[in-house]
């Protein structure tokens, strides 16, 4: 067995421990460790950091801001309540339609990209809201996972821009495209894993 397979293997065999169900800590570490430990919210928006960083519109930076925004504030809604029942689902599937997204190559428009940011943040965000420590301030909380999120945000679009500047653009659609079927399958595991 090589070692990138049985990397897989670990990482699949342990996988449901990853996802983002429960606190990691409290209060500032709680709120930031959770998206970027919390395997299904980094998937979702390191993909959709690295679909920004395929556009070539100036105003893409609005894609991440409004997905930030939305989670912040669907945060609120989900501390307030105890969620709803079709919350997880709507975050894996999240996660295969962002991963079809960076591998089709899409260009969509920055509208676009906003509205679909707004729809997917609102699950993310509200999960955050409902698995949020007992102990945690609700501000400090919300203020370590936006942390998190910019934090995914800007090292996924670097690496993206990094991908984008530096290889020819045949090579690194190609490596969006498998990168991103590589995203969907993941996201397919935890929809049915």
């Amino acid at each position: 067995m090589s070692k990138s397979s049985f990397c897989l293997f670990i990482f699949l065999l342990y996988s449901h421990s990853l996802l983002a169900h429960g606190s990691h800590g409290s209060g500032i570490m709680a709120g930031l460790t959770h998206p970027i430990f919390g395997l299904d919210h980094l998937l979702a928006i390191s993909c959709l950091g690295l679909f920004i960083a395929t556009l070539n519109d100036r105003k893409h930076w609005l894609i991440a801001l409004a997905f930030t925004i939305t989670m912040a504030i669907s945060g609120w809604m989900g501390i307030a309540t105890e969620g709803f029942t079709y919350m997880e689902t709507g975050i894996a599937v999240s996660v295969v339609l962002l991963g079809v997204l960076l591998a089709s190559n899409s260009k969509v428009t920055v509208l676009i990209g906003i509205i679909a940011s707004i729809v997917i943040a609102f699950f993310h965000g509200y999960a955050h809201g409902v698995e949020m420590p007992e102990s945690s301030s609700a501000f400090v909380y919300i203020s370590g996972y936006t942390l998190g999120v910019i934090l995914i945000f800007a090292i996924s679009i670097g690496i993206g821009r990094l991908i984008n500047n530096s290889i020819n653009q045949s090579t690194a659609k190609n490596i969006f495209k498998v990168l991103g079927v590589i995203y969907s399958l993941f996201g397919l595991y935890i929809v049915f894993g």
